[in-house]
């Protein structure tokens, strides 16, 4: 009984001294992964979120971009750092897709990192380089299926949400067109915008200069409704029935990071999501605010985890 009561009072004080380090807590400035280039959304994301985590916690949250093999060089940077919070991820749902597209990654995804909330909820949208004929998702999809294999389509890797969207496209239409997967969103859509490739499903924000622009054309949106930001886009569904895809993006860090940290996190994550001015911002890239418990949001990742292993499956994905 003496033992356990030993141990029961050594555990309590380490829970204590943990708590009180994380309301210490940073000390020091921190890390923000995002696994991908400049210019995508997930980089859009990270930025907004770690200038507002910088003014509210009064330490530096500096971005460091580790694009590359669809997330998984800078996810295995997180896996492999100090599980201390000073390293904190900024990922998309391409993190639990990887594990059905590649024979073997360094790292385990569901049991090497703990998520601390999604940040934002992710849509699509379909562009086309004006020199494509096609004006809508249905003369988009006529135009696949009388020239297959003609139409070269970018994304920001394989397995993306980019790519997924775009796989779904094209199993539910019965097309085939070719992938050329690049390191990230934003090399993407300048592919896309010099008529290196014929069209993409980009997440909207990275496309909005270029819409504006005229370099690109919209056809359609991936969510199963219009979006208020742009009531003249038509939903892709309108074109091709029953399509619907849509994903997050969210803040993750190394598996063993104390609880108490990863509570501070969360919740300070929910302060700056709830900020208008990064509603508004987030909005105006059609990347709408989403907060979740750590709890919660480990069930959404081990259910979006067997969702994308069926989704690559259905639509014959793979990271080659």
């Amino acid at each position: 009984m003496k033992l356990s009561i030993s141990v029961l009072v050594g555990v309590a004080a380490m829970v204590g001294a943990q708590g009180v380090a994380a309301q210490a807590y940073p000390l020091r400035p921190v890390r923000v992964v995002v696994p991908w280039p400049p210019g995508g959304a997930n980089d859009i994301v990270g930025r907004i979120v770690a200038a507002r985590l910088t003014e509210q916690m009064g330490q530096q949250f500096l971005v460091d971009n580790r694009g590359g093999a669809n997330g998984t060089i800078g996810a295995d940077v997180v896996a492999k750092g100090a599980a201390d919070g000073y390293t904190v991820m900024v990922h998309s749902a391409a993190h639990v897709t990887s594990p059905h597209l590649y024979k073997k990654l360094p790292y385990d995804t569901l049991k090497d990192f703990t998520g601390i909330t999604p940040l934002a909820v992710q849509v699509g949208m379909l562009v086309v380089h004006p020199s494509l004929p096609a004006k809508t998702v249905k003369e988009f999809v006529a135009l696949g299926r009388a020239q297959p294999g003609k139409i070269v389509y970018a994304s920001s890797g394989a397995g993306s949400f980019v790519h997924l969207a775009m796989a779904l496209l094209n199993a539910m239409s019965k097309t085939h067109m070719i992938h050329v997967p690049y390191k990230g969103g934003g090399p993407a859509v300048v592919a896309l915008a010099s008529g290196e490739t014929q069209a993409m499903t980009a997440t909207i924000g990275s496309v909005i200069p270029h819409l504006s622009a005229r370099r690109i054309r919209a056809l359609g949106v991936t969510s199963p409704q219009r979006m208020a930001q742009f009531p003249d886009i038509p939903a892709i569904a309108e074109g091709l029935p029953g399509y619907d895809f849509t994903a997050w993006i969210g803040a993750f860090v190394a598996a063993g990071t104390p609880r108490p940290l990863v509570d501070r996190l969360n919740g300070e994550l929910k302060k700056v999501l709830a900020q208008p001015e990064v509603i508004k911002i987030m909005s105006s890239q059609t990347l709408n605010p989403m907060h979740m418990s750590p709890e919660q949001f480990a069930a959404r990742l081990k259910s979006d985890y067997d969702k994308y292993g069926n989704l690559v499956k259905l639509t014959g994905a793979n990271a080659n």
